[in-house]
């Protein structure tokens, strides 16, 4: 830890950092956003110099200060992602599948931060709703609400039997008080998935990979940082498991197998070796997967899905 230097609390237990990885500048990341994909992070990044990104007793990465992408930033952000064409948004994710076979005909489910509402046609024997500020606004996606979680709970607390957030709880600055929130939504035994990306992971081993760094993903997670985020929440583990590599996630497998960088104690660096390194992944990892496909491998995969349940006792 750096001297002087007071770590901060762990977003999911409160407790101190036991480790402090490494400092990333907001020049450097505000210009590798403008530069590939000309999205502008100056206003989420609030005027602040540097985050620093640490490691918590329960091996969870987290970059401090938190700070979220804004609306303007999503859209901008998006709006170049599909552009490029590189990561299929509104693909099945192997997460998907695996949630929707626990999910029995004529449940309500709830889908937190949906975006395109992609998992709604992997339970059609459900009812299905979806939340997403970022995307629902106009109405544009049926079935998808302008609402955060926190105000539809307002008049639908324990109302669903299945809730999920796929790829959510990293993009937010208090994980621990949203998925709180996810099992408010649900009735007492009901179903709460949730999807991270985690580390270590091919995802953490990319030079200078802007996907998993602020104001868009402000966390990396483990088993054990899953296992306390239920706990806390009086909610019961069922399973935690790695999903697969799928079409939606082919491209980040590739990139770092590619890359000729491997990144271990350092992530994030402003030298033309890595950025170099970053680029040469990127064109080979789309070569490889055009030769190759998608990938059919048992390592550690594209990321962690957890499995819980309401206490039935809750309240």
């Amino acid at each position: 830890m750096p001297p002087q230097e007071r770590a901060p609390a762990c977003p999911v237990t409160g407790r101190p950092a036991v480790r402090h990885v490494q400092w990333v500048t907001a020049r450097l990341l505000t210009d590798l956003w403008r530069i590939e994909f000309k999205t502008d992070a100056r206003p989420s990044f609030r005027g602040i110099d540097r985050f620093g990104l640490w490691e918590s007793p329960t091996g969870l990465y987290f970059f401090d200060p938190p700070l979220e992408g804004d609306r303007a930033f999503y859209a901008e952000f998006y709006a170049r992602l599909n552009a490029k064409k590189f990561f299929p948004h509104q693909a099945i994710r192997h997460e998907f599948l695996i949630a929707a076979r626990c999910i029995e005909a004529g449940a309500r489910v709830l889908d937190v931060g949906c975006g395109f509402a992609s998992f709604r046609s992997c339970v059609p024997q459900a009812t299905y709703i979806g939340l997403d500020p970022h995307f629902a606004e106009g109405g544009a996606i049926d079935g998808v609400r302008n609402e955060t979680l926190a105000q539809h709970l307002v008049k639908h607390a324990g109302s669903y039997d299945a809730v999920c957030a796929f790829e959510v709880l990293e993009h937010v600055r208090a994980p621990a008080t949203l998925f709180a929130q996810l099992v408010q939504a649900v009735k007492p035994g009901g179903l709460i998935f949730v999807g991270v990306p985690h580390v270590p992971s091919a995802m953490t081993r990319i030079p200078n990979f802007l996907l998993n760094a602020p104001p868009h993903h402000l966390t990396w997670w483990t088993r054990s940082a899953l296992t306390e985020l239920a706990k806390g929440a009086n909610a019961v583990v069922d399973n935690i498991e790695h999903v697969p590599w799928g079409g939606n996630d082919y491209l980040v497998y590739w990139i770092e197998r590619c890359s000729p960088i491997k990144c271990t104690g350092t992530h994030f660096r402003g030298a033309w070796s890595w950025h170099a390194a970053a680029a040469f992944g990127l064109l080979g990892g789309r070569l490889a997967y055009r030769l190759l496909g998608t990938p059919a491998t048992k390592d550690e995969g594209a990321g962690l899905l957890l499995t819980a349940r309401r206490a039935k006792d809750a309240n």
